[in-house]
């Protein structure tokens, strides 16, 4: 029977979602530990720094549940260091609590980065090729994890969750720049619109991540997180604009004179929503199959009903943008 949840890194946006959520089914609150403070007003915070070794003051239970959300992940934003730094170490660390307290779950949450860039459709069978930081440093993270696990085979579980482009409220990232950009009429597609784009409503994902932590066995379990069929850029963008009222975006632009545009900008304000890397990211697929995730578990939202929610939740309007 589980005390209580432990969050590492739980002020963060997934962190966040997981905590109303726990509030709402457990009519408790989780501990959060986490470098920042949360949105949420709630007792059970402690200022924790994953780099380093953890002690709390909060005294586990051994059949406390740790999920770790810890990590630096916006990418780009950061140099290559801290990606290891805090990815790494936290890994160890967080593993290194759970020893010590005779923890026997956790649910960590990895990424789709640890396939790579490719356009070939990726599933939790394929061999993991990351190509940047970030993906190299969430694979050894799980590398780490899965070693805390076989220590203790038959008594341990490990749940690794391979999110694809989380959005929702608190995002600020990749959507949130979409609908805004739709919603002002400045969106373009970069030179294709046929970009897969794996995503999933971080509300279904906090609900899965749940669930699992009671219906999964032990040992370890892989789980890429995302809808199925992964949907694509102008799917995406006909859905945002239907749910929001919008005028749909038509306009195809070459995909080299946007990347020019995005270099120019990005040089005079610095701002990270224009930088280039984030530009090309429209251009190359994360074709991840999720079907393993959509066919033992029931996802509540979806992608339209996702979009849809959020919406709901932000009062948006088309003269109001999401922030």
């Amino acid at each position: 029977m589980t005390s209580n949840y432990l969050l590492f890194g739980g002020s963060g946006f997934i962190g966040h979602h997981l905590t109303y959520l726990i509030n709402e089914k457990e009519n408790s609150e989780p501990i959060i530990f986490d470098i920042a403070s949360p949105r949420l007003a709630i007792n059970n915070f402690e200022k924790i720094d994953v780099r380093r070794a953890i002690t709390t003051n909060y005294t586990p239970s051994s059949n406390d549940v740790i999920f770790n959300l810890a990590a630096v992940h916006r990418t780009p934003g950061h140099p290559s260091n801290e990606y290891f730094e805090t990815n790494l170490l936290g890994a160890e660390n967080v593993c290194n609590y759970a020893r010590k307290h005779n923890i026997t779950i956790i649910v960590f949450t990895s990424s789709i980065a640890t396939y790579g860039t490719y356009e070939e459709q990726k599933s939790e069978t394929s061999i993991p090729m990351p190509d940047i930081p970030y993906g190299i440093s969430k694979l050894s993270a799980e590398y780490i994890h899965k070693l805390w696990q076989i220590e203790e085979p038959y008594n341990r579980k490990l749940i690794i969750v391979r999110p694809g482009v989380v959005f929702g409220e608190f995002e600020k990232g990749n959507f949130t720049r979409l609908i805004n950009s739709i919603s002002k009429g400045t969106f373009f597609y970069p030179g294709r619109k046929d970009t897969i784009k794996a995503c999933i409503y971080v509300k279904d994902l906090v609900d899965v991540m749940f669930r699992m932590v009671e219906k999964e066995p032990l040992g370890v379990c892989l789980y890429n997180m995302t809808y199925e069929p992964a949907p694509s850029v102008e799917n995406i963008c006909k859905v945002i604009s239907k749910q929001g009222d919008l005028s749909k975006p038509k306009m195809k632009l070459p995909s080299l004179f946007l990347l020019y545009v995005a270099k120019f900008l990005f040089l005079f304000t610095k701002k990270e929503g224009i930088h280039p890397d984030r530009v090309k990211k429209l251009m190359i697929s994360n074709n991840i199959n999720g079907y393993k995730l959509n066919n033992k578990y029931t996802l509540k939202f979806g992608l339209e009903g996702g979009i849809s929610n959020w919406m709901k939740d932000t009062n948006f309007n088309k003269n109001r943008l999401i922030y």
